[in-house]
């Protein structure tokens, strides 16, 4: 293994940014399942407010975060990634706790914008490791990142709905608001070889894709990021309220509800590292054509679930395709521009991940409204079969 062939030092940052980006992925999700009911509980609203107000908290978080994703990108590349993981743990120290203290619908959905806004700390642990891995090993040492964060999500609405089933809604902000002073610390302890790079040296982002020879393909893969992002997300702000028709407002909702929130992530947990060398073998785009496929058939038969059970079987599925989806588009990216251009292409990418967490959300809390949550799921349906047929038709400037 490469790990045990680094020094020391290596390995400590190494363990520490693989714990920091557990912990965020971890904290993000522990309070996703039940925001809704959390909002609920600190005031009353009609069934559309709720969607509403549920719906825009998500899409806050990510509408800040597709603005200012391209000026963080920017001045990552000047001052390094260490920074970058500094500000991003700080900052979303502060916002998780005081959204615990929140005591209107208004704060919470302004201290999500805030915490959007200083975002990024997985993004930027994982090119801080990558930048410090051995020539020929960045590869694994990024699949070892994203596992941290895949497993954070994959816990924490499991954990997030246990605590709030036993101690309150207002429980797991404090908890996670700690943990993450205690990411900004640890962080505080790495180590970082990085060689700054003036503003003069840089292109500027139209110079870059002037020289992209498949322009339309780069365009494609950042739709597709939009469009899958968005119908992974359409559900997130009311799944709660989902779970809690389906059972009929009996028994511990949040727990349950933190189960089928997670199911995905152990779908994705299952397949992705066996889907990453396929990768490899076959090319990208047919992983992807495969993923898209996956996902529009299982969305299907989630607007005809009936119980918590069959919805989290089903979200288990679409998990197993999701994972052969974002990590595509990353790879077509990463073979498609040059190495000089990967930090802002990629930040344009994540913009345009943001933007699609932001519209998911609130399409989905609006087509929600205008007829039933189950509904949700065939119009995010449409939008993944709209962008199959649009990567099988730009598939040949690859």
């Amino acid at each position: 293994m490469i790990y045990k062939e680094m020094p020391l030092s290596w390995k400590r940052t190494f363990i520490t940014l693989w714990v920091g980006c557990f912990i965020t992925g971890l904290g993000f999700s522990m309070t996703m399942p039940f925001m809704p009911l959390f909002m609920e509980s600190i005031g009353s609203f009609s069934r559309t407010e709720l969607n509403f107000y549920s719906g825009f908290a998500f899409s806050a978080t990510f509408l800040a975060q597709a603005i200012v994703s391209p000026y963080w990108g920017n001045l990552a590349d000047r001052k390094g990634r260490k920074l970058m993981c500094l500000r991003a743990s700080g900052v979303m120290t502060f916002t998780i706790l005081f959204t615990g203290m929140a005591n209107s619908v208004w704060m919470i959905i302004g201290l999500r914008f805030l915490q959007g806004a200083f975002s990024g700390y997985v993004n930027n642990a994982t090119a801080f490791m990558a930048g410090e891995a051995p020539e020929g090993h960045s590869g694994a040492v990024i699949s070892q990142m994203m596992t941290a964060s895949v497993t954070g999500n994959l816990i924490g609405p499991m954990v997030g709905g246990a605590i709030a089933g036993v101690l309150g809604y207002r429980a797991p902000f404090y908890i996670v608001g700690c943990l993450m002073a205690l990411v900004f610390l640890l962080t505080l302890t790495t180590q970082e070889h990085f060689t700054p790079i003036s503003a003069k040296e840089m292109k500027p982002m139209k110079e870059i894709f002037a020289g992209l020879s498949n322009r339309k393909l780069i365009y494609t893969m950042f739709i597709t990021t939009l469009l899958v992002q968005s119908s992974l997300m359409s559900i997130s702000p009311i799944i709660s309220l989902l779970v809690k028709q389906l059972m009929h407002n009996q028994g511990n909702v949040s727990f349950v509800s933190g189960v089928v929130a997670a199911m995905p992530g152990f779908g994705t947990l299952l397949v992705a590292a066996r889907l990453g060398t396929k990768m490899d073998e076959v090319g990208p785009l047919k992983i992807l054509l495969v993923g898209l496929s996956l996902a529009f058939v299982f969305f299907i038969p989630m607007y005809f679930a009936h119980t918590p059970m069959l919805l989290g079987f089903w979200r288990f599925l679409l998990g197993m395709a999701s994972a052969a989806m974002l990590p595509a588009v990353q790879t077509v990216l990463t073979k498609s521009v040059p190495h000089e251009a990967f930090g802002r292409i990629f930040s344009w990418n994540q913009s345009f991940q943001a933007a699609g967490g932001m519209f998911g959300p609130m399409l989905g809390s609006a087509i929600a409204s205008v007829f039933s949550y189950q509904s949700v799921f065939l119009f995010t349906a449409s939008f993944v079969l709209f962008d199959l047929f649009l990567v099988l038709a730009f598939r040949k400037e690859a």
